[in-house]
Parts: C-alpha cells; sequence; structure tokens
C-alpha cells in the first residue's frame, strides 16, 4: 500500500483486466524463484516506523500534509491519518555495524522528525495504540488526501455489503463498537523490520519469523489502552485483525494457516487464489516489474509479510517483513528488539532441523495470540512441548539464539550487548512499554493526559523502558 494509484472508482472489467495480469506475474515469479533468477546471496535489513503527530493537548494533530511539506525529507512519508507518519531506515547489508548505521540514522530523521513538529506546534510520539485517541478522530475526515487510501476504505466496505466494521475485544476489559470506515487501522502503529534474504533460504526464514513472533510481541508490548478500555498487551493486533475486515471469512490482516513447504511463492500463490482483488488498478509497466504482483501483497497484511523488490542492479528479491512488533517506546528499544528477531530468526532457520519440524503451525498461531494479550506474563508452549511463561523462553532460549544469529552475520560483541543486554534488562524487570503504561495508569488514576505526557517525557530521554519511573 505504499504506492499511489490513478484513481478509486472501478468497474467489473477492471477486476478482469487485473487478475489476468496479476496470474500472469505470479507465474513469473514462481519462474524466477525456480531458476534461481532472484538474488541468491544478500542479507539486508531495515525498517519501517509509523508514529503519530499530536497537538499540545495529546491529542492527534491531523496535519500531516503541511508537515511532511515542511519536513522534505525521502526517508519519511503519508500514512492513512492525517495524524500519522511513516520513517524508513536506509537498507543495510547484514554486517559488522549495521545495526549502530539504523540506530544513528533513526535518531539523525527523529530528531528532525521532532523540529519540525515543534515549528508547526506539534510533537511526535512512537506508541503502538495512543491512549488520548477518540473514535472521532479515526473517521474520513482524517484519512490521508490519497487516493489509495480512499479506494481502500470504498472497497473493503463494498465487499461488507455497507455493513459497519464490528471490533470486539476481550482483554482485562472489553470493548465491542461498530465502525463505519477503516480508520481504526491508524490506531495500530507498528515498528516493522524487513529482512532480505536469499531466495532459496526464504521459506526457512519465513517460517522461523513465524515461530519468534510470539516471544517478540510478549517482549515488545506496548498497546494496552483503547478508548479508555485496558485490554490486550498488545490491543493493536486485534484491532489491526478487524480493521479491514472484509467480512468474506479470509481476513486479510491474518497469522496465516501453515508454514511454507519449500518456496517464497507460496505466499502469493494463495494471494492469487484466496484474496480477491482490492484495487485492480492496471499498470502499463511489462510483467517483469511485477506491479500488479506488488499492489495486491500490499492489501493483505499477514503478521510476517513477504515481498518483494528489486535491487540497485533490477536484480528481483524477497525479503520478509516482520511486523508483530508495535511502535516505541524508544529509539534503542525497537533497535534492541530488531536485534532480537534478526539474530534469533538467523539461528532457528539455519540450524540442524527445519523450524517448521520443531514446532506445529498451530502452536505457533497460538502462541502469537497469547503473547498478544499476556506479554511477559503469557504462557507460550515451546519446542519440547511443555508450556512455559515467556519470560523464560526470552531469557533461556530466544536471546542465546539473537546472540549466535548476530555473531554469524558478523556484529561485534560490543553491538551484541549493546541492545541484547538492554532485551535482557527489559525482561528480567518485567517492563516493558504496556507493563509501564499499567503501572502509571494504577498510580495516576488512570489519567490518560498524564500518561502520553510523562510517556513523551522518558521517550526524549532517550532512557530504555525499563528503566523509566512511574
Amino acid at each position: 500500500m505504499g504506492q499511489e494509484i490513478s484513481r478509486a472508482r472501478f468497474a467489473p472489467a477492471d477486476f478482469a483486466r487485473f487478475a489476468a495480469r496479476l496470474d500472469a506475474e505470479t507465474a513469473l515469479l514462481g519462474a524466477w524463484l525456480a531458476e534461481g533468477r532472484c538474488d541468491a546471496r544478500a542479507y539486508v535489513c531495515g525498517f519501517e516506523l509509523e508514529a503519530w503527530l499530536l497537538d499540545h493537548s495529546f491529542f492527534p494533530y491531523p496535519i500531516n500534509e503541511t508537515y511532511l511539506a515542511r519536513l522534505a525529507s525521502a526517508l519519511v512519508v503519508p500514512e492513512l491519518s492525517r495524524f500519522n507518519v511513516e520513517l524508513n531506515g536506509t537498507p543495510q547489508p547484514l554486517a559488522a555495524g549495521a545495526l549502530l548505521a539504523l540506530e544513528r540514522e533513526l535518531e539523525a530523521t527523529w530528531q528532525q522528525c521532532i523540529r519540525t513538529a515543534h515549528e508547526l506546534e506539534g510533537t511526535l510520539v512512537a506508541i503502538g495504540t495512543l491512549p488520548t485517541i477518540r473514535a472521532r478522530d479515526l473517521t474520513l475526515a482524517n484519512i490521508s488526501p490519497l487516493k489509495r487510501y480512499a479506494a481502500l476504505n470504498e472497497q473493503v466496505l463494498a465487499a461488507r455489503g455497507g455493513r459497519a466494521l464490528r471490533i470486539a475485544i476481550d482483554g482485562r476489559e472489553r470493548l465491542a463498537l461498530a465502525h463505519h470506515d477503516v480508520m481504526l487501522e491508524a490506531a495500530t502503529t507498528s515498528f516493522q523490520v524487513h529482512l532480505q534474504t536469499p531466495a532459496q533460504f526464504a521459506a526457512r526464514y519465513y517460517n522461523a519469523s513465524s515461530i519468534l513472533s510470539a516471544p517478540m510481541v510478549a517482549a515488545s508490548a506496548n498497546s494496552p489502552f483503547l478508548f479508555g478500555r485496558d485490554l490486550w498487551d498488545e490491543t493493536r493486533i486485534p484491532l489491526f485483525e478487524q480493521a479491514v475486515d472484509t467480512g468474506d471469512g479470509r481476513r486479510r490482516v491474518t497469522f496465516g494457516n501453515a508454514y511454507l513447504e519449500s518456496s517464497a511463492i507460496e505466499c502469493f500463490r494463495e494471494n492469487l487464489a484466496a484474496f480477491p482483488a482490492l484495487l485492480p488498478i492496471c499498470e502499463e509497466a511489462p510483467p517483469e516489474a511485477l506491479a500488479h504482483l506488488r499492489l495486491h501483497n500490499g492489501t493483505i497484511w499477514r503478521w510476517n509479510r513477504m515481498l518483494v523488490g528489486f535491487d540497485a542492479d533490477g536484480a528481483p528479491h524477497v525479503r520478509i517483513e516482520h511486523r508483530v512488533m508495535p511502535a516505541g517506546p524508544t529509539l534503542i528499544d525497537m533497535i534492541a528488539n530488531a536485534a532480537l528477531y534478526l539474530g534469533a530468526v538467523r539461528t532457528l532457520a539455519t540450524g540442524s532441523r527445519a523450524p517448521e519440524a520443531m514446532l506445529p503451525f498451530a502452536v505457533a498461531r497460538e502462541n502469537f495470540y497469547r503473547a498478544a494479550r499476556d506479554g511477559l506474563a503469557a504462557k507460550l508452549v515451546w519446542f519440547d512441548g511443555r508450556e512455559r511463561d515467556a519470560r523464560s523462553v526470552l531469557l533461556d532460549e530466544i536471546v542465546p539464539m539473537a546472540r549466535d544469529g548476530l555473531a554469524a552475520f558478523g556484529l561485534d560483541e560490543d553491538e551484541r550487548d549493546r541492545y541484547l543486554d538492554l532485551v535482557v534488562a527489559r525482561v528480567r524487570t518485567r517492563q516493558n512499554g504496556a507493563a509501564w503504561q499499567r503501572a502509571h495508569a494504577a498510580a495516576h488514576r488512570r489519567d490518560p493526559f498524564r500518561l502520553v505526557a510523562d510517556y513523551l517525557e522518558h521517550q526524549r530521554s532517550g532512557m530504555a523502558v525499563h528503566e523509566w519511573p512511574v
């Protein structure tokens, strides 16, 4: 969904033409992968960070057009709502210094973003769900003025026959509501890590990413509150799954149904077979550009999503977008989360046993939703078939995997320790973003405005979240 489209209304003939081109491009990508034409060498990492613009009252500030024009950064682009923006990291070959480079660039971009927000009498915050968000903020009055977003809303509602979206989340408290557009998606901001792998190993890395999704969510959870209700540790996950539900029984935001057997093409074949086009824009580009395949894939939000891109020399590559982590609490917390994922996925994907042989998919999926509900307190079923708490899985299994994996990528001990020691401290203190927010709410009569004010102060301090006072 990162690309703009030329129009927002479609006729039946548009869908037929698009389906034909999508079919041809899926077959072409399958041939490329079978013939070894996709990049077989590179490991490259990058990220996307979705952030909120806030006004002085800590409400969403719908000024992203003016803001982005003044900012004028190629690394910062619009998002679905007028009060969200997306920061991107320049892709880095996975080698010594890669994570430090991502951190330094993110810090520079973030400071530029903050300065520009202050010039416009606002600020910027990275948080999964914003405690001060109101239902009236999440309406079409605040949708970004790009045709792709208007078309997405129109097509989701058309697929539902005009019926309202129904949101029901049972957590520590319960939220049930009806909503008449897709703008609830704007309340689900995330930190998405991209990992380009040699194409022949992509299926193993993808399956390993699915297994790791539960401990990654437990470690990083930062979204307990929505509309004044205390829900899941990662409320962002059930909210996003329901916010763009087309009502046809196949949710477009999903953990998936099975591991990959042998190739990345399986994701794109499932896209073709199972998901009708939402945005049937036919491009003049040749089939080799995969324009229709990439546009269609952008309207299916698996929590681990396979992507296709092109290297600087035009060679196609595949990469995994690990979408499970929320935005925030701090820049170094997010890079530490990236380190944990990148190192652990390397170890798990390259072990003597295929990751998919170590844990049934249904168990990996159940673990994911347990972790989203309960964070570091979640009970997870691990490789021995026994139920363990998420903290012990992280400390005894995932962090050691991550240390080994980062070393295999060539990161030196200081770089590994800078990030993974932070994760260990967070898990041992039991204070991720969700835990801090709940502790703050308990200490301050559940005042969402004070919560956001103190959160912003701590985020600006640069202290990792496990060090934040309540």
